[in-house]
């Protein structure tokens, strides 16, 4: 499931640079980071993308799952520092909610 997540985001995360006009590198893989020194976002965009995931997640695997949640701002290791941390978060929580 993962990979398929990390393509979910990639995505939304394309989009909003699109959109948004948010620079993005021209490779983006599951190491990108999103969020933190190194970041591609800042707080709001890093907002928005996270909406456009959980409806992504929605809309493709019929799940609803909220990424911006206690338990994700509580973490000592950030779900939001790079694509994949964000697929890994988002697959515990698809799994819990099966």
């Amino acid at each position: 499931m993962k990979p398929e997540l990390v393509s979910l985001i990639l995505n939304a995360v394309q989009e909003l640079g699109e959109h948004n006009g948010v620079p993005l590198p021209t490779a983006l893989d599951g190491d990108t980071p999103l969020f933190g020194r190194d970041g591609l976002l800042d707080s709001l965009g890093l907002v928005t993308l996270v909406v456009a995931v959980e409806q992504a997640i929605e809309d493709e695997l019929g799940v609803s799952v909220s990424l911006a949640d206690e338990r994700a701002l509580s973490q000592r290791a950030s779900p939001y520092r790079t694509v994949g941390a964000l697929a890994d978060y988002a697959g515990s929580l698809i799994r819990a909610a099966a």
